[in-house]
């Protein structure tokens, strides 16, 4: 075989290799994957605050002209100096002067709690009608007898603790307002004692 057709042979075989590769079509480019949004999760929303007195109860003393907010448990959360009625005894009738006690078992109830900013009252002292009962009034349920709650002494807050009201509770102003923001609540049990009635037993713990 002459040697220009070997030689020819021989670069044939080996451009084979080169032009087969050249034929294969590139490789396709790995694209990154899509990324799913993800919903982010929502935020609970938050348990409504809960009063740290709620489930307690007042106990009101004649005797020692104060009021005072017990734990469920019996556990004194708090204390205000109070006024109450110009008289002495249970409320009879209307006009009486005079706060009603609650039964023995049988604790009175707040029905409402009002705000009493703008209510005004003629105490017949020659000051006329007054801003008297501060910011809150809480209304209790006293069978037999109406218009009867705990709130302020706007105007009067000289008259705190004393006997000097026509028959409701009076609180200082301050007092009323820590009253009803920490620990009172509708349906909260209203203990009032008598004159002559000292400390519960479990009250001396």
């Amino acid at each position: 075989m002459p040697m220009k057709r070997i030689v020819a042979i021989v670069m044939l075989c080996c451009l084979l290799p080169l032009g087969a590769l050249a034929a294969q079509p590139p490789k396709a480019k790995k694209m990154p994957a899509k990324r799913t949004a993800v919903a982010k999760p929502t935020k609970k929303a938050a348990a409504p605050h809960k009063k740290a007195g709620n489930g307690a109860f007042i106990v009101i003393s004649k005797k020692d002209l104060n009021l005072r907010v017990y734990s469920r448990d019996s556990v004194l959360l708090a204390q205000y100096p109070a006024c109450l009625s110009k008289n002495k005894g249970d409320k009879q009738r209307k006009g009486d002067m005079k706060t009603p006690e609650s039964p023995a078992g049988k604790p009175f109830k707040i029905t409402a709690i009002q705000d009493a900013s703008t209510w005004k009252h003629d105490f017949k002292d020659g000051r006329g009608n007054i801003l008297a009962y501060g910011h809150w009034f809480l209304r209790l349920e006293t069978p037999g007898h109406s218009g009867i709650g705990i709130h302020g002494s706007t105007n009067n807050e000289s008259s705190v603790p004393g006997r000097a009201s026509e028959g409701c509770i009076r609180l200082r102003d301050a007092d009323i307002i820590t009253l009803k923001e920490k620990y009172a609540y509708v349906g909260m049990p209203v203990i009032i004692k008598s004159e002559s009635q000292g400390l519960f037993p479990w009250e001396k713990k």
